[in-house]
């Protein structure tokens, strides 16, 4: 009889460690699901406001160039010869047409787009398909010559604060450039949206990642 006892006693705490498991279980997946649910509303929301501040005017689209494997350029490098470059992937002639789609997605059909004059910068600029591309020194890497940096980084606030920003504008650069002038540090094809201070210097909204 004792034995019995035991026996039931054990398979009703084995029984009783399934239904607590089970529970926890579903607990932790109803959870995660509610964090997925509000992480992913929270990015399309913020992702929302972003696309809307680059509508309204005001704001600049700081973006860097599109997927170019590899890093900096070869060692025989010329600004005006792409096949001495790092160059867009097909992956990245992809990605950096997905993006203009983005836009075009967001009611910005045409913008106002300056480049740095690196072949992969004016390919990605060109490939958003949003309008004329116009070259503009001051987005140039600075990659291989950070000691002049900070004199690029100036120039390129001066420019910023001298435009008119009515309506949407893209700077397609490089991540040296954005990393100096917001202190992040895009993945290729990242969007950075940022608007003017009074301090003279460029104030982060948030950042839009690829696709």
């Amino acid at each position: 009889m004792l034995r019995i006892r035991l026996r039931i006693a054990t398979a009703l705490r084995i029984d009783r460690f399934r239904a607590v498991t089970k529970l926890r279980t579903l607990a932790a997946a109803w959870l995660a699901a509610c964090l997925l649910f509000f992480t992913s509303s929270s990015a399309v929301a913020d992702d929302a406001v972003l696309w809307q501040a680059l509508r309204s005017g005001g704001h600049v689209a700081l973006m860097r160039h599109a997927l170019a494997p590899g890093t900096g350029d070869p060692p025989q490098f010329e600004l005006g010869d792409c096949t001495t470059q790092r160059n867009l992937s097909a992956a990245g002639r992809a990605q950096a047409a997905r993006i203009g789609e983005r836009f075009r997605a967001n009611g910005i059909r045409s913008a106002r787009i300056f480049s740095s004059q690196w072949c992969r910068c004016i390919d990605t600029a060109r490939l958003l398909n949003l309008g004329p591309v116009e070259a503009l020194p001051a987005l140039n890497s600075f990659f291989r010559q950070k000691g002049g940096g900070a004199q690029q980084t100036k120039e390129t606030l001066d420019w910023i604060d001298d435009q008119d920003l009515d309506g949407a504008m893209i700077l397609v650069t490089h991540q040296v450039n954005i990393t100096a002038l917001t202190n992040i540090f895009p993945r290729s094809g990242t969007i950075v949206v940022v608007r003017r201070s009074e301090q003279g210097r460029l104030e982060v909204l948030g950042t839009i990642d690829p696709q």
